[in-house]
């Protein structure tokens, strides 16, 4: 069993092709001996972004906190906000963005421990 805290969690910036302003913890992971998934925290920082991308698996994303755009693969720019959950199916090519100007967007990914 494991219990962390965001807080005490490294924050890696994202060097991913395409990302801009955006950082990464990984509080849970294969490395902890999970069998099955990981779970990323993303901050976004404001006027940042993740890269455009797909990938081969399904991710469930839930905001903690913030507000900002998913773009999704015909390019329009759906609000997500605290609270809200999405589901990208694999192969779905999509973004967050940070739109604002003053708050960072927070977000749990969770994705298969393979992945990560």
């Amino acid at each position: 069993m494991k219990i962390t805290s965001l807080d005490k969690l490294e924050k890696m910036k994202m060097t991913m092709e395409g990302a801009k302003d955006t950082w990464k913890q990984v509080p849970l992971s294969k490395s902890d001996g999970s069998p099955n998934f990981s779970f990323r925290v993303f901050t976004i920082m404001p006027g940042g972004h993740t890269p455009y991308h797909t990938h081969v698996s399904e991710h469930m994303n839930y905001f903690i906190e913030g507000e900002g755009v998913l773009v999704t693969e015909s390019g329009e720019e759906r609000p997500v906000k605290k609270g809200d959950f999405v589901l990208v199916l694999p192969g779905e090519k999509h973004q967050y963005k940070n739109k604002s100007a003053r708050s960072p967007m927070i977000m749990i990914c969770a994705v298969p421990k393979e992945y990560e």
